[in-house]
């Protein structure tokens, strides 16, 4: 049941809208200007990264949100939530729609996406490098059964029990804005959905050999022990964006299922780029929480932005280019 319980909580990563939460139709009331500008010091003021766009009365917060955030880790999630509740919509991630019977397939199926093939183990996948370090990191476990888990499955396992990576921990901005639009009502959009039955076939029809590089990003960020997710979720509170993406633990969340599925995952970005161009002739306040990553990466939602001719205001997304020699 362990193995059921990994994937649940990958799938959970899409950010699954909260119970009670529906899509509405029709915005809320135009904000002000002073309005306007007291949401935005209110999400700032939280200490999430966070990006606005405007364009002619239509103004964009983009929120860039990380999972795995450790409890103890101060930040202001009440001035996000503030600052949701009084926007004029809301932007969720892709939202995932499962039925019991995509539940029960993979229940049914557990043993095909939990376990490697008989009689094979992770040696017959990996490189002898990357088997010699994995061999380095899990020397402290009691049994061997790690080699006869599918990658999948010890990639998830060397992020959450090694590298200190647990996407249920701690106060996420994802779920502060789930539970800002839920109590004040305000109209939530997800920005596309991803078929349950899609998922489920994802997982079980991939070969191993798919989830290699998942495994490899997964041990360089196990090497680095658990303070790994801590330095991650620290550069995220410090609004220092190249060094989130940099990170070992966000690298690894990145070239694991679901984003690394090569269909589900161009899907998960296809649908956020739509979403942003609707928001956009919307007016009014529209906040969006998104993957940082999938924000501020190369080629991602703020760079698109950018090309195109907006001001994007907010923290740097990348590193500042080198000055040339003298």
């Amino acid at each position: 049941m362990k193995a059921v319980a990994v994937l649940l909580s990958a799938a959970l990563a899409l950010s699954l809208p909260a119970s009670g939460v529906q899509a509405q139709t029709g915005p809320g009331p135009t904000a002000q200007a002073t309005e306007l500008d007291e949401i935005v010091v209110l999400a700032r003021r939280s200490g999430a990264p966070m990006w606005t766009v405007t364009r002619g009365d239509s103004t964009l917060i983009l929120v860039g949100a990380i999972r795995g955030v450790p409890r103890d880790l101060s930040w202001r999630p009440d001035d996000l939530e503030a600052a949701a509740a009084r926007s004029d919509m809301i932007l969720f991630p892709t939202e995932g729609r499962a039925s019991v019977t995509d539940l029960l397939r993979v229940l049914w199926r557990i043993r095909t996406i939990s376990q490697m093939p008989q009689g094979q183990t992770s040696a017959d996948y990996l490189s002898p490098d990357f088997q010699a370090r994995l061999d380095a990191v899990m020397a402290s476990e009691r049994n061997q059964d790690w080699r006869r888990s599918s990658l999948l499955i010890l990639g998830f396992d060397l992020m959450k029990d090694k590298a200190g990576y647990n996407a249920s921990d701690g106060v996420n901005a994802a779920d502060v804005i789930k539970r800002a639009a839920n109590r004040a009502r305000v109209p939530v959009r997800p920005v596309g959905t991803v078929r349950g039955d899609d998922m489920v076939e994802s997982l079980i029809s991939a070969p191993q050999s798919t989830h290699v590089p998942c495994v490899e990003a997964a041990i360089a960020a196990a090497e680095l022990g658990p303070d790994a997710s801590r330095e991650r979720a620290e550069a995220w509170r410090a609004l220092q964006v190249p060094e989130v993406l940099a990170s070992p633990v966000d690298l690894a969340v990145n070239r694991c299922w679901p984003w690394a599925d090569p269909d589900i995952g161009p899907q998960l970005r296809q649908q956020w780029a739509a979403a942003i161009e609707t928001s956009l002739i919307q007016p009014g306040v529209t906040m969006g929480v998104a993957p940082i990553r999938l924000l501020a990466e190369e080629g991602g939602v703020l760079d698109g932005l950018k090309a195109r001719g907006f001001e994007v205001v907010g923290p740097d997304w990348r590193d500042a280019p080198a000055e040339a020699a003298p």
